[in-house]
């Protein structure tokens, strides 16, 4: 059975993540979404609640499993037996990024591939950073999110006194 291992840190996951976990999820016998927590970062949602979003975002798709997991994402492919690390890409500047980790990540595991997915042209330009922002405007992140969450994301991220004009 081919494990892959789909990493970010999805706050919030946003319609352009759950587009490359359902592609990877036909690619793969097993898709494990992580969610990876980066101690430098100061993230909106605590990692148990990405992951509880995640799960609800993926119902339905037997073949998904998401855990949550803090050190080095090698490590985590390592103890689960991952075949491959599933990134998707947006831009150019995704991929300098990407590709410096997948080469580091072949350097401590040569045996983990990591795939690659290209976003679909509707979700280029989104990221969860962009989500935030627009939220913390009162914009509408209604195109942006799985509308399983939408509730629950503008709740946290829309300022209260702008709530009730959505």
């Amino acid at each position: 059975m081919k494990t892959a291992v789909c990493p970010g840190s999805f706050d919030p996951i946003t319609l352009g993540h759950l587009d490359i976990i359902k592609r990877a999820s036909t690619l793969f016998d097993k898709v494990i979404v992580l969610v990876v927590v980066n101690p430098n970062k100061h993230p909106a949602f605590t990692a148990a609640e990405r992951v509880e979003m995640i799960k609800k975002a993926v119902v339905g798709i037997e073949n998904i499993t998401v855990d949550s997991y803090e050190g080095l994402l090698i490590d985590y492919v390592r103890q689960v037996g991952a075949a491959a690390i599933v990134k998707g890409l947006r831009a150019m500047s995704d991929f300098e990024y990407e590709f410096q980790m997948a080469l580091t990540n072949k350097k401590f595991l040569p045996c983990a591939e990591t795939v690659f997915l290209t976003t679909g042209i509707q979700n280029m330009y989104l990221s969860s950073s962009l989500v935030k922002q627009v939220a913390q405007f009162n914009g509408d992140i209604s195109d942006f999110v799985p509308t399983v969450l939408y509730d629950e994301i503008a709740a946290r991220l829309i300022p209260k006194s702008d709530k009730g004009r959505e």
